[in-house]
């Protein structure tokens, strides 16, 4: 019965080490960004995942309208939003 103890252990340590140090703080900052992404608001100043800079004009569930320097007008989907630089 010891043997088995003394050889399950260390295989338990080790995954719970892994999920302390890699899987928890992943979840963590996905959770920060949807909190991000779902908070967004018109006029808020952000930057997307492919580095566009925009205010945000126009809001729907899954997307958003972002008007960039020259007035241009581009749609995104929520999920392509990186950071929010300034809010509303």
């Amino acid at each position: 019965m010891e043997g088995i103890v003394g050889s399950i252990l260390p295989i338990v340590l080790f995954i719970l080490l892994f999920w302390l140090i890699l899987i928890r703080p992943q979840q963590k900052r996905q959770k920060q960004v949807r909190e991000m992404q779902t908070n967004l608001q018109k006029g808020d100043r952000i930057i997307t995942i492919g580095g566009l800079h925009g205010t945000v004009h126009a809001l729907d569930e899954g997307t958003l309208v972002l008007e960039v320097h020259d007035g241009t007008k581009l749609t995104y989907d929520r999920s392509a939003v990186r950071e929010v630089v300034q809010s509303s």
